[in-house]
């Protein structure tokens, strides 16, 4: 699965060749790709444990050494679980970048029809943001979110249009009207929480019905609570949705920022994985049309 114009090429006999050559101790297990991808690393199993993860373009090494930095000291505080890194490795083999070993967590991605009880999955996540929120921020800790949301009205409305072919012109209207209503939220001008910043379905592992991990901290830092809040559009539904925003007690302020961040990151995402990566596409979809679900 090819992204990006300008990734890097990464399988399995590559991954095989780092290992010999990094981490001979590793080098017996088979990787095997992931049958879901991220738009950041590729991903392989090695074993049942564990897995590697192996950075796409050189933008994303700073996301992987970010994670690496700072997950030892948020997962005390984590509910759900979260990866562990075992190993790093260095540029080899012809692939130009740092990557990672991490322990696996159990669970497939997160999908409506997996979960035995919405309201149950969304409160377990409020816990895990509220527990990431009560982490220590120590001097050197990155920003997380996304900028103000008007900074982004340019590129966002762009964007909307874009998604014409999968919304019509009466679903880009729609999503205008509300993106307008968002850039009257309030400013956030708070102090600065530890937030994930990108809880999206593929993000989130379910086990036994039930939520059981969370991937992906490259996005992790310090910043705007409502940028945790868009899991509210991007996971839920009308029932999840109510149980998060009630578990987290959102205000009003955050609430409308937070839609209108979950609605700038699915309209980006829909025209640019539209051909490449068509699942991730559609559930960007569907998160803009739950963004034009009316509140319970």
């Amino acid at each position: 699965m090819v992204l990006h114009a300008d990734e890097r090429t990464v399988d399995a006999d590559l991954v095989s060749r780092l290992l010999a050559e990094q981490l001979p101790h590793l080098a017996h297990l088979r990787p095997v790709a992931v049958d879901v991808q991220g738009s950041v690393n590729v991903v392989h199993r090695l074993g049942d444990g564990l897995c590697t993860r192996l950075p796409r373009r050189r933008e994303y090494v700073q996301d992987l050494q970010s994670e690496v930095r700072w997950l030892a000291e948020l997962s005390p505080h984590l509910t759900l679980a979260a990866p562990e890194v075992v190993a790093l490795g260095r540029p080899g083999q012809g692939y130009p970048f740092p990557w990672a070993v991490y322990r696996w967590v159990e669970g497939v991605p997160y999908d409506d029809g997996l979960v035995d009880d919405e309201a149950r999955a969304a409160r377990d996540l409020a816990r895990f943001v509220e527990g990431l929120r009560r982490a220590g921020v120590p001097a050197g800790a990155p920003s997380g979110g996304r900028a103000p949301l008007t900074t982004l009205a340019a590129t966002t409305g762009a964007a909307v249009q874009a998604c014409a072919p999968e919304l019509g012109q009466d679903g880009v209207t729609a999503l205008s009207h509300v993106w307008e209503q968002a850039l009257g939220a309030p400013v956030w001008d708070g102090p600065g929480v530890w937030v994930h910043a990108d809880l999206l379905p593929f993000n989130l592992t379910v086990r036994a019905g039930a939520l059981h991990g969370v991937l992906d901290f490259g996005s992790a830092g310090v910043g705007d609570p409502a940028a945790d809040v868009i899991a509210a559009w991007t996971v839920f539904g009308p029932t999840g949705r109510a149980a998060l925003r009630s578990a987290l007690d959102v205000d009003r302020g955050t609430w409308e920022r937070a839609r209108g961040y979950a609605l700038h990151q699915a309209a980006d995402i829909v025209p640019y994985y539209r051909h490449s990566h068509p699942a991730f596409a559609a559930a960007a979809v569907r998160t803009l049309r739950r963004v034009l679900e009316p509140d319970r």
